[in-house]
């Protein structure tokens, strides 16, 4: 789907969120112990590195821009699934797989509802 260019660093971004979240979902599904808890620092540190910062920008530039066109339900929507997001990477250690698990699942789901919901509503609001 072609964004418009204000979003368009940010649809790449998710594309990489859904390759960790895949990635989660593999090691939380290996039975082993060892690539489980490289995973749980792989994705701490990506977090850290990568969604906290992309997490930012979309808190500060976007949604107080859908918040003044009154779109108040993506933008809680959008702020309680980053709260959650944030809380269970740092409670990822001790999660374990289940942990990794529900990250993949989580990751994957806001994602998609970004793309699908989040980013279609800005785009309505975004200069052509």
């Amino acid at each position: 789907m072609k964004r418009h260019v204000t979003l368009q660093d940010l649809s790449r971004e998710h594309h990489h969120a859904l390759k960790l979240a895949l990635d989660c979902r593999r090691a939380a599904a290996a039975q082993d112990a060892a690539q489980q808890n490289a995973m749980i620092a792989a994705c701490s540190a990506r977090f850290a590195s990568e969604l906290e910062p992309h997490f930012q920008i979309e808190e500060r530039d976007l949604l107080p821009r859908l918040a003044a066109a009154g779109e108040t339900a993506l933008v809680e929507r959008t702020l309680a699934e980053h709260a959650a997001i944030r809380q269970l990477v740092a409670a990822l250690p001790q999660r374990g797989a289940g942990g990794l698990e529900e990250f993949a699942v989580l990751m994957n789901a806001h994602v998609r509802f970004e793309e699908r919901q989040l980013f279609a509503a800005l785009e309505k609001l975004l200069p052509a």
